[in-house]
């Protein structure tokens, strides 16, 4: 989901690239329910921009469609002016 709720007093917002590669550095999860990219090595199924033409030849996945850390910035700035506007 790639956000938490819990008892911190902070919103945080958690990298899923990073997750992924903390708790699963193999990417098993990705291989299991991702059969079509199984053949890809872990550091590119972590992170799928990474991944070039060559890469990519004769996947039938689509391009990456979110960038995180554009989506992450957005966020802020929308959370940040939501608690200004309720202080």
């Amino acid at each position: 989901a790639s956000t938490g709720c819990d008892a911190q007093p902070w919103f945080r917002i958690f990298n899923p690239v990073l997750q992924s590669r903390r708790f699963d550095p193999e990417a098993a999860y990705i291989r299991r329910w991702l059969p079509e990219l199984a053949r890809l090595p872990a550091r590119l199924l972590h992170d799928m921009r990474r991944a070039g033409p060559q890469e990519r030849a004769g996947l039938a996945y689509p391009e990456p469609l979110v960038d995180h850390e554009a989506a992450r910035g957005r966020t802020l700035l929308r959370y940040g002016a939501a608690a200004r506007a309720t202080a």
